[in-house]
């Protein structure tokens, strides 16, 4: 979904996910949400599995247009650039993991911005997050809201896109030589639209923007 200007409506019905695919990712499509994959709603996202803390995701969506139940769920980092203070509501998270991944963030983490369900999917961009809130589902009540949304910012444009096809050259690689890449979540969980990434995984795929493409 296109992230929402500021300005929200507090009660709106939401419609179950639909299911497609993007070269082995699964999509995460909801209604008024533009972004994402599909994303396993019998995964409750238990938080007391691990303790690791993140600062740094990956964010799926929808960069070429794609019509659903007659709303263009198209939603690229030049839609959120062309928001008012090039600022929206991620909002629309359907999965219990997801989810609390979604709870986890904090005010300045970044997120790298990754275009799915296209030609071409891969990083296009970066986001950090301005504040997070609960967004309105039938049976999530106001003091205990079942899920949430964040308030991202668009950062930057990556000095090159990086495509899926290199991150997974990558992955594959550092599968056999213990590579920062070797656990990636795009990879590993990649049913997820929201995805962690430790700050190994984060600094070496940024640092990918100032190399040639393998």
């Amino acid at each position: 979904m296109p992230p929402k200007r500021r300005a929200r409506t507090a009660h709106r019905p939401s419609k179950a996910p639909e299911t497609s695919s993007d070269g082995g990712v699964a999509r995460d499509v909801t209604r008024k949400r533009k972004r994402g994959e599909v994303e396993d709603q019998n995964n409750t996202g238990d938080r007391s599995s691990g303790a690791t803390i993140y600062s740094h995701w990956l964010m799926k969506s929808e960069p070429e247009s794609r019509t659903e139940n007659g709303v263009d769920v198209k939603f690229g980092i030049e839609d959120l650039k062309a928001l008012p203070n090039q600022t929206g509501c991620w909002d629309g998270v359907r999965n219990y993991q997801a989810r609390n991944f979604l709870r986890e963030m904090k005010v300045a983490h970044q997120a790298f911005f990754y275009h799915s369900n296209c030609k071409t999917p891969g990083i296009a961009g970066l986001i950090k997050f301005d504040k997070k809130d609960a967004h309105y589902d039938p049976s999530s009540k106001p003091e205990n809201p079942k899920w949430s949304m964040v308030d991202v910012k668009f950062e930057r444009m990556t000095r090159r896109f990086i495509p899926l096809s290199e991150l997974k050259k990558y992955h594959l690689k550092h599968k056999n030589t213990g590579g920062p890449l070797r656990n990636m979540a795009l990879f590993t969980r990649s049913r997820l639209s929201v995805q962690p990434l430790t700050p190994e995984e984060f600094d070496f795929v940024l640092s990918l923007e100032d190399t040639d493409p393998i």
